[in-house]
Parts: C-alpha cells; sequence; structure tokens
C-alpha cells in the first residue's frame, strides 16, 4: 500500500497505479484464501473433533460473519 500511495504522491500515470492496485487486491485475495483454507485445515477441524459443541457452534458463526462480510 505504500508503494501505490507513493505512486499517487509521485503523480504517476493513473493506469499505472491502477495496475499496481489491481496487483495488491490479487495478493491479498491470495492470502485470504490461504489464510481461511488453513483455519479450515486446522482450527476448524480442531474444534469438530476435539472441541465441545460451544467450540464448534463458535466456529461456525465466526466463519459465517467472515464469508458474510467478504460479500459488502
Amino acid at each position: 500500500m505504500r508503494g501505490v500511495a507513493r505512486m499517487i504522491e509521485e503523480e504517476r500515470y493513473c493506469i499505472d497505479v491502477l495496475s499496481q492496485i489491481r496487483a495488491v487486491r490479487a495478493a491479498l485475495a491470495k492470502v485470504e484464501q490461504e489464510t481461511l483454507n488453513d483455519h479450515l485445515q486446522h482450527c476448524v477441524t480442531h474444534a469438530f473433533h476435539a472441541g465441545s459443541e460451544k467450540d464448534r457452534k463458535n466456529k461456525i458463526d465466526e466463519l459465517i460473519e467472515v464469508l458474510d462480510s467478504r460479500r459488502r
């Protein structure tokens, strides 16, 4: 993000700035997907195998909240 802000401060060509913003979004989306996958594979799986009913419900509620916020 600092790089994009610096590009704007330097009044770089708009298309270059927009291209960089798209690259940042793509990188964030990849990190988000990998983090979600890791959470499902480890945290949620653990809650369903070793956790209590409350733990399982909390994990489901967390996922619903996160997935719902992605649509906004």
